[in-house]
Protein backbone atom coordinates (compact mmCIF):
# COMPACT_ATOMS: atom_id res chain seq x y z
CA UNK A 1 0.00 0.00 0.00
CA UNK A 2 1.22 3.53 -0.81
CA UNK A 3 2.25 5.80 1.87
CA UNK A 4 3.15 9.71 1.81
CA UNK A 5 4.37 11.66 4.78
CA UNK A 6 4.61 14.88 4.58
CA UNK A 7 7.04 16.90 7.18
CA UNK A 8 8.24 20.51 7.85
CA UNK A 9 4.82 22.18 8.72
CA UNK A 10 4.79 24.00 12.46
CA UNK A 11 4.32 27.97 13.81
CA UNK A 12 5.70 30.61 11.71
CA UNK A 13 5.43 34.49 11.93
CA UNK A 14 4.27 36.55 9.06
CA UNK A 15 6.59 36.62 6.50
CA UNK A 16 8.61 33.99 7.74
CA UNK A 17 9.57 30.89 5.67
CA UNK A 18 8.95 27.37 5.98
CA UNK A 19 10.06 24.04 3.65
CA UNK A 20 7.12 21.48 3.68
CA UNK A 21 8.24 17.78 2.33
CA UNK A 22 6.14 14.47 1.64
CA UNK A 23 7.89 11.50 0.35
CA UNK A 24 6.08 8.17 -0.96
CA UNK A 25 6.71 4.73 0.54
CA UNK A 26 8.86 2.90 -2.08
CA UNK A 27 6.42 0.92 -3.36
CA UNK A 28 5.10 3.51 -5.84
CA UNK A 29 6.33 2.97 -9.10
CA UNK A 30 5.56 6.02 -10.99
CA UNK A 31 4.41 9.30 -10.44
CA UNK A 32 2.57 11.65 -13.20
CA UNK A 33 2.14 14.06 -10.99
CA UNK A 34 3.08 15.75 -7.42
CA UNK A 35 1.30 18.25 -5.87
CA UNK A 36 0.18 19.97 -2.41
CA UNK A 37 -3.21 20.87 -1.56
CA UNK A 38 -4.51 23.18 1.83
CA UNK A 39 -7.15 23.11 4.21
CA UNK A 40 -8.19 26.02 6.12
CA UNK A 41 -10.44 26.05 8.90
CA UNK A 42 -14.21 26.33 7.78
CA UNK A 43 -13.36 26.18 4.33
CA UNK A 44 -12.55 23.43 1.85
CA UNK A 45 -9.76 21.83 0.78
CA UNK A 46 -8.19 24.00 -2.58
CA UNK A 47 -5.36 23.71 -4.59
CA UNK A 48 -2.02 25.02 -4.41
CA UNK A 49 0.76 23.59 -6.30
CA UNK A 50 1.67 20.98 -8.61
CA UNK A 51 4.78 19.88 -10.47
CA UNK A 52 4.78 16.99 -13.35
CA UNK A 53 6.71 14.25 -14.19
CA UNK A 54 6.77 16.12 -17.79
CA UNK A 55 8.87 19.04 -15.42
CA UNK A 56 6.03 21.65 -15.62
CA UNK A 57 4.43 23.44 -13.12
CA UNK A 58 1.70 25.26 -11.73
CA UNK A 59 0.07 27.46 -9.00
CA UNK A 60 -2.47 28.80 -7.59
CA UNK A 61 -2.83 32.47 -8.29
CA UNK A 62 -2.81 33.16 -4.09
CA UNK A 63 0.68 32.05 -3.85
CA UNK A 64 1.98 32.75 -6.82
CA UNK A 65 5.79 34.34 -6.56
CA UNK A 66 5.74 33.21 -2.98
CA UNK A 67 5.54 29.34 -3.30
CA UNK A 68 8.13 27.13 -5.20
CA UNK A 69 7.55 23.53 -5.74
CA UNK A 70 10.17 20.79 -6.48
CA UNK A 71 10.85 17.06 -6.37
CA UNK A 72 13.34 14.28 -6.78
CA UNK A 73 11.31 11.77 -8.54
CA UNK A 74 14.49 9.24 -7.11
CA UNK A 75 13.54 9.83 -3.57
CA UNK A 76 9.92 10.20 -4.77
CA UNK A 77 9.32 13.17 -2.98
CA UNK A 78 8.11 16.94 -3.31
CA UNK A 79 8.69 19.83 -1.70
CA UNK A 80 6.72 23.15 -1.16
CA UNK A 81 9.37 26.21 -0.41
CA UNK A 82 7.05 28.88 1.19
CA UNK A 83 8.20 32.43 1.39
CA UNK A 84 6.57 35.99 2.33
CA UNK A 85 3.84 33.87 4.36
CA UNK A 86 0.86 35.65 5.52
CA UNK A 87 -2.18 34.72 7.93
CA UNK A 88 -4.08 33.65 4.85
CA UNK A 89 -1.78 30.14 4.79
CA UNK A 90 -2.52 29.25 8.10
CA UNK A 91 -3.96 25.81 6.64
CA UNK A 92 -3.29 22.07 6.91
CA UNK A 93 -1.21 21.08 3.63
CA UNK A 94 -1.69 17.96 1.84
CA UNK A 95 0.67 16.40 -0.49
CA UNK A 96 -0.70 14.29 -3.25
CA UNK A 97 0.67 12.04 -5.71
CA UNK A 98 -0.94 10.99 -9.23
CA UNK A 99 0.48 7.55 -10.48
CA UNK A 100 -0.92 4.73 -12.89
CA UNK A 101 -1.50 3.36 -9.55
CA UNK A 102 -4.00 5.69 -8.51
CA UNK A 103 -4.01 9.16 -5.99
CA UNK A 104 -2.84 8.77 -3.17
CA UNK A 105 -2.70 11.46 -0.46
CA UNK A 106 -0.61 11.91 2.90
CA UNK A 107 -2.15 12.95 6.54
CA UNK A 108 -1.31 16.44 6.26
CA UNK A 109 0.80 18.89 8.18
CA UNK A 110 -0.06 22.56 9.97
CA UNK A 111 1.13 25.33 8.84
CA UNK A 112 0.05 28.15 11.18
CA UNK A 113 1.67 31.94 10.53
CA UNK A 114 0.82 34.62 13.44
CA UNK A 115 1.23 37.93 13.58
Amino acid sequence: QVQLVESGGGLVQVGGSLRLSCAASRNIFSVNAMAWYRQAPGKQREFVAVTTSGGSTNYATSVKGRFAISSDSAKKTVYLQMNSLNSEDTAVYYCNFLSPQGSFWGPGTQVTVSS
